[in-house]
């Protein structure tokens, strides 16, 4: 009987591109596959057919020559696609089923694997305030792996180089059939590699990188926040090999101060006040972030929780030149430690003052909770 054209096999158009290639085929090989058809010929035939069709139409070179040539590009000695048996679901199948179950069954990674990248790395700072708010240039210390300076990360002795893995002939997987299934595993004896080293080096031991402390230089931005992550590209863990270098982030955390309190960019600061100068009013000198000192003008009255604002002497805020504000909340202080005078005048000037208009807050509480026990007694 002649074989279909791979095409009508597909039920696919000849201009359909890979992916179109890939659903067609995973449509009709759940559909045809022997473990759902279990005793059904014609199942069993179409799956083979099925899979032959798609060996041939996802590899670029294949499918060229069969546009051109048809079926007779694989006769006479040509090559052919994977259609004998069950050797078409380790091509076509196998695909499918790496890419719907991952690494699963063993799998990630085709032909030729590649030693793993390097580890990501955490390390986590404390910077003050002060240094949140100018940015500082830091030296930090990092215990990881660098590459070996011996082999520069070849992980062989120089003159040597690596060589495929008799085991798994260089794919860092070996196949192992189970009824209808074909599972791969990580290769044990290259480790997924793919390669082996007969002469390792000898100060590295075939790995290519070794534990060293690293010592970077790290620029913290103006502005940061507690919590910030800066990721430093390529300064973790060096890769197995030569393979790529994880990354390095860095934490950090702002440590409290004894004086501010932040709330994103604005700053906060509680400040005593002189009772006389809250009566009367006056000016006072408060420290700002940037080690300077500002002035607020306090108006006369001024009671206790009253905040004052100061536009642009608060954090500087991530990437930008703009800043956040102070606030300045002030705590009217009681007098303590009085002299036999002082207690004098300030008894006179409490005979001397109508409590109504000094002190209307407290005359108005009072007043409220007379009412409230006349009330009662009614």
């Amino acid at each position: 009987m002649a074989k279909r054209d791979y095409y009508e096999v597909l039920g696919v158009d000849r201009n359909a591109d890979k992916d179109t290639l890939k659903k067609a085929y995973r449509k009709f090989a759940m559909q045809f596959h022997p473990d759902r058809n279990q005793g059904d010929d014609e199942a069993e035939r179409k799956f083979k057919e099925l899979n032959e069709a798609y060996d041939v139409l996802k590899d670029d070179e294949k499918k060229a020559a069969y546009d051109r040539f048809g079926h007779a590009a694989f006769e006479g000695g040509g090559p052919r696609p994977g259609g004998a048996g069950f050797e078409g679901f380790s091509g076509g199948f196998a695909d499918i089923f790496e890419e719907m179950f991952g690494d699963f069954m063993g799998g990630g990674g085709r032909r030729g694997a590649s030693p793993g990248r390097g580890s990501d790395l955490r390390y986590n700072m404390t910077v003050s305030l002060e240094e949140a708010f100018n940015g500082k240039q830091a030296e930090i210390r990092v215990p990881t792996s660098v590459t070996c300076d011996l082999c520069d990360g070849a992980g062989a002795e120089k003159g040597s180089k690596p060589i495929a893995c008799p085991t798994c002939g260089g794919r860092g997987k070996t196949r192992t059939q189970q009824g209808f299934f074909t599972i791969e595993r990580t290769c044990a004896s290259c480790g997924g590699v793919g390669q082996v080293i007969e002469n390792p080096c000898r100060a590295c031991h075939g790995a290519g990188r070794q534990r060293k402390e690293k010592t970077l230089s790290v620029n913290i931005p103006a502005g940061v926040e507690d919590g910030t992550r800066i990721r430093l590209q390529g300064e973790g863990e060096a890769g197995m090999r030569g393979a790529p270098a994880g990354d390095l982030y860095l934490f950090l955390n702002i440590q409290p101060h004894p004086i501010f309190q932040r709330e994103n960019a604005d700053i906060y600061c509680r400040v005593p006040l002189e009772m006389v100068t809250a009566a009367v009013g006056g000016a006072i000198e408060v420290p700002t972030i940037e080690g300077k000192r500002a002035k607020v003008s306090v108006p006369a009255g001024t009671q206790s929780g009253r905040q004052f604002r100061l536009r642009g002497k608060g954090m500087s805020v991530l990437r930008s030149p703009a800043r956040g504000d102070m606030y300045v909340e002030v705590a009217v202080e009681t007098p303590v430690n009085l002299t036999d005078r002082q207690r004098e005048l300030l008894e006179e000037f409490q005979k001397a003052s109508g409590v109504e208009k000094t002190s209307p807050q407290s005359h108005g509480f009072f007043d409220k909770v007379k009412e409230l026990w006349e009330d009662l007694r009614e």
